[in-house]
Order: C-alpha cells, then structure tokens, then sequence
C-alpha cells in the first residue's frame, strides 16, 4: 500500500513539474553579404548585399601630363619668361633706380625674383633637350625554335610553357632561354640560325654561358641584370643563340 501511494506521489510532482527552459539557439536571418552573388532584383539589377568589384581609381593629373607632354615640358619656359618680364616692367614703371642697390628691398626682391625666372628657363631648356628615346619594336632575324629537355618532369614542362604564353602575351619577350643545374632545360620562341645546318636553331652553350662576366656577376651579387640595349655591351659575344638584331 505504502509503495502504491509513493508511485502515485512520483508521478503527481512529474506531471506538475515545471518544464525545463530550452536552450536552443535562436532563429537568425543568414546575413545579406552572404547570398548569391549571382541573385538579381525584380529589374534585372543585383540584389541588396551582392559583392561589387573595387572601381579602379584614376590618376587624373598622371594621365592629363601624359596627354599633354609637349606642353608640359615648355611649361617653365613660359612661366620664367613672363616671370622675368613683369620683374622689368615693375622697375621700369616703379621709378626706382635701373641701378641696383643691395640696402634696397626692392632690389634684393628684384634679385631673387630673377634668379627664380632664369632658373624656370633653364629647367624648361633641360626638360626639351632630355626626352626617352622610343624604341619601336623590330621583326627578330633568326627561327623558331621549340626545345625541351626530356629528362624534366611534366609539370615542370606545363609551368615553363604558360610562363612563356604569358610572358610572349603581354609583353615584348619573344625569346626564352631557362637554365638549370648545369643544362638547358628550355630554349623557346626566335633564335639565331646555326651556322652550321640552315633552318636549324643554334645551340645553348651552357658552359660558356656560365663562365661569361654577365651570368657571373648576376650569381655574384643574387640581382636581376637588366641591358637596356644589347648592342652596346661587350657581353653580347656571350649570347650568341640569340638574334642578331635583339635590343633588348
């Protein structure tokens, strides 16, 4: 009997027992950054949140020299012309001695001001006399060549070739040559023409190329060489598997 009333206890205090507060994280909205990028509006526009690409920013006064690189140039020029004139019609109009005077404010003004005009004149004459020379880009005398070393493996052959179509892409490079531990592993693009065979492509001798002041200087000192016209250096006899009419 005693047992039947406490079981019947046990389940009065379960039934009336408050129940535990849940601790479930709530509900949040996934935030707008985080949508498709490719969701559009009702017109066809971007939704609200999509990414947007940074807008590059223009240099205005960097492109409006560049425009106007002439004019810029003769620039000082004409301010220390007209600089100079008005110092004179200021003397000439402002009764002051033509003589100069070194205890006069006038004077010493006049002085620096013509210092300042000449200077502008001999800036603008510097700036006309020094101007780049634009080399204008020449059709290389030699053949085309495609070699590779067949010891190298196949993902080292697939990132020496997208090297190449990048670099033959987007700038004026328009022979490779890549050497390494001692062996020419790459000899790609226009090449100087074997004396030996016509049509056949010359040639990389490595070991003379290693030997030469330009690939040890390089090595020396750990820093790129950059010859900004081969002809005028003595290290081009180094270079020979190279056209003969390369400027760079």
């Amino acid at each position: 009997m005693q047992s039947a009333t406490a079981t019947h206890l046990l389940r009065l205090l379960r039934s009336t027992a408050p129940n535990p507060p849940s601790h479930s994280l709530p509900h949040r909205r996934p935030s707008p950054l985080l949508r498709s990028p490719s969701a559009v509006g009702p017109n066809g526009v971007g939704a609200v949140g999509t990414y947007k690409t940074p807008k590059p920013q223009r240099d205005l006064l960097r492109e409006w020299v560049s425009e106007n690189d002439d004019f810029v140039r003769v620039l000082p020029i004409y301010v220390g012309g007209f600089s100079l004139l008005v110092v004179l019609l200021n003397r000439s109009f402002s009764n002051i001695p033509p003589v100069a005077d070194a205890s006069s404010s006038q004077s010493r003004a006049d002085i620096l001001s013509l210092a300042l005009a000449v200077t502008n004149i001999l800036a603008g004459l510097v700036w006309l006399s020094i101007r780049p020379k634009n080399i204008s880009p020449v059709v290389l005398r030699g053949v085309e060549c495609r070699r590779l070393n067949p010891l190298i493996s196949e993902r080292a052959v697939l990132e020496m070739l997208w090297a190449w179509d990048s670099l033959s892409a987007v700038t004026c490079c328009r022979s490779l040559v890549v050497v390494y531990d001692s062996s020419c592993v790459l000899q790609i693009g226009v090449v100087a023409e074997s004396p030996l065979e016509a049509g056949d492509a010359m040639d990389v001798d490595v070991k003379k190329l290693l030997q030469g002041s330009l690939c040890r200087s390089a090595m020396e000192s750990q820093k790129q060489s950059y010859l900004a016209n081969l002809s005028l250096y003595p290290g081009k006899s180094e270079l020979p598997f190279l056209p003969t009419n390369t400027q760079v």
